[in-house]
């Protein structure tokens, strides 16, 4: 977006009050109020209070000072100026800021004109009210429901911020300023949008008519430097057992789905996973908003497209799953199979593209296998339910659940193998699984246990000359398998 949408976008917060007319005749001159300014600022230019302000304004006196002040800056920055350095770009509105607040006369402690000044370069620069929001580290999600509700979701509990949007045209302009770089739109004609900010931190924005509360925006948050497999087992979320055997398991290429419900960390566990790969091995990664940040060299990444504003120009994560198979990869990653996308993933691990994994939205370990049949009848192939669970059960390998626990952690449940069919059912077997003992201080005590069953695919190990202990198992055998 250049400087000139910008500076529109960012001053248009009415215009300037006009000059209030004094009729004090016994107070000097020096003391009456400026034009255009609250009480705050009136009383910040009088001589008195000029060398230390008392206390901060509130807050309906800084918005107002912020709005006068945003302007000012604004009409005197030069909106052909390069947006490329952001730096430079921030040194000039420092020095345009100081410049206005000295030719007003509005004295202000350090940390008030701190506040204003980062106020003004979130709403020019930056995302406005919440931009402080995405540097906070602790925040993990931003949930705007309208212009007076602003939720975070902190070690995985919600809580409500003090943060407030002007109006609604406000949140607007800050959903219109997210989503016009990546060339999507959102208007009454298209009310809702996906996108993703520069850092990878997926966007949903909905608005009326849709949405009954004003414009809504929900950020979820991506780590700077991705989660680790150590800081997932620093967290609880798996045991360093786990982590071995996992990291076996995608060695061994084989085909992985992570399941669990919104915000149960499917997407972070499947980056995990993804670092596993080899790094001599070609990767397409499929994604609606790109999230996964791998880290290895031969990485193609796509994304899909939403129609254009005539209709045109979609690319559904479908499609990319079938293009991908004409791009020589050793694994295809999916994001995420919501719809008929299903078949053709499956279809891709069923023809010689093992190692795949992808992410899907579920209940349990059953409960998968239950969306991924809907999901392939949404393909629209009129199949009979017995051929999509014979794709199915030869497809896939492992189904490793994940859920938001009571206290907000994040943990791996279940991970069960898929052993096959017997008649018309899929055979599911467990082979560790999350046992709760108890809840302790807001806590969730427990441990993710084996059942002591050796799962049938030990033999890809073998093949892949991986060994891991018995042990791992609750198997007590005195040589590790495949020797």
């Amino acid at each position: 977006m250049s400087l000139l949408r910008r500076l529109s976008a960012a001053g248009d917060t009415g215009p300037l009050a006009p000059e209030v007319p004094d009729d004090r005749p016994d107070e000097p001159e020096q003391a009456r109020g400026p034009t255009g300014t609250g009480q705050l600022a009136q009383t910040l230019k009088r001589p008195s209070l000029r060398a230390s302000v008392a206390a901060p304004p509130s807050e309906n006196a800084f918005q107002q000072l912020k709005s006068r002040v945003q302007q000012r800056v604004i009409a005197e920055l030069d909106p052909r100026m390069d947006l490329s350095d952001p730096d430079r770009v921030r040194r000039t509105l420092e020095e345009t800021f100081l410049s206005v607040l000295e030719s007003e006369g509005i004295v202000l402690g350090r940390t008030e004109r701190h506040r204003l000044f980062e106020a003004i370069v979130a709403e020019i620069l930056g995302y406005g009210p919440i931009e402080p929001l995405l540097k906070d580290s602790t925040v993990t999600e931003i949930m705007v429901n309208g212009p007076k509700q602003v939720w975070v979701e902190r070690n995985g509990k919600l809580e409500k911020t003090a943060i407030e949007f002007a109006d609604d045209e406000h949140v607007m302009r800050i959903i219109d300023r997210i989503v016009s770089p990546l060339g999507r739109r959102i208007d009454e004609s298209s009310p809702m949008v996906d996108a993703r900010l520069p850092d990878g931190s997926r966007i949903n924005a909905v608005i009326p008519p849709i949405s009954l509360v004003g414009p809504c925006l929900t950020i979820r948050k991506f780590s700077r430097d991705p989660l680790t497999v150590d800081d997932l087992i620093r967290f609880g979320t798996m045991t360093p057992e786990i982590a071995q055997f996992l990291q076996a398991c995608v060695n061994a290429r084989l085909n992985i789905v992570v399941s669990g419900g919104t915000g149960s960390g499917k997407t972070t566990l499947l980056n995990v996973l993804s670092s596993f790969i080899p790094s001599d091995e070609r990767i397409v990664t499929i994604e609606n908003a790109a999230e996964l940040q791998l880290r290895q060299e031969h990485v193609v990444t796509l994304e899909s497209r939403p129609p254009n504003i005539e209709g045109k120009g979609e690319v559904t994560i479908r499609d990319l799953v079938i293009n991908a198979l004409r791009m020589r990869p050793d694994r295809i990653v999916v994001g995420e199979c919501r719809g008929g996308e299903a078949l053709d993933m499956l279809q891709a691990m069923n023809t010689g593209h093992d190692g795949s994994m992808t992410t899907v939205h579920s209940n349990s370990p059953r409960d998968t296998l239950h969306r991924l049949e809907t999901m392939v009848l949404m393909a629209g192939m009129d199949l009979p339910v017995r051929a999509i669970r014979e794709q199915i059960a030869s497809a896939l390998d492992l189904i490793i659940h994940m859920a938001r626990l009571k206290d907000g952690s994040r943990k791996i449940v279940a991970i069960t193998e898929v052993q096959g069919m017997e008649g018309d059912v899929i055979v599911l077997q467990d082979i560790f699984v999350f046992e709760q003992t108890g809840f302790e201080n807001g806590k969730v005590l427990g441990r993710i246990r084996p059942t002591g069953v050796r799962p049938k695919f030990v033999e890809k190990f073998e093949v892949a000359n991986i060994y891991l202990p018995p042990q791992i198992f609750g198997v007590n055998y005195q040589r590790p398998f495949g020797r």
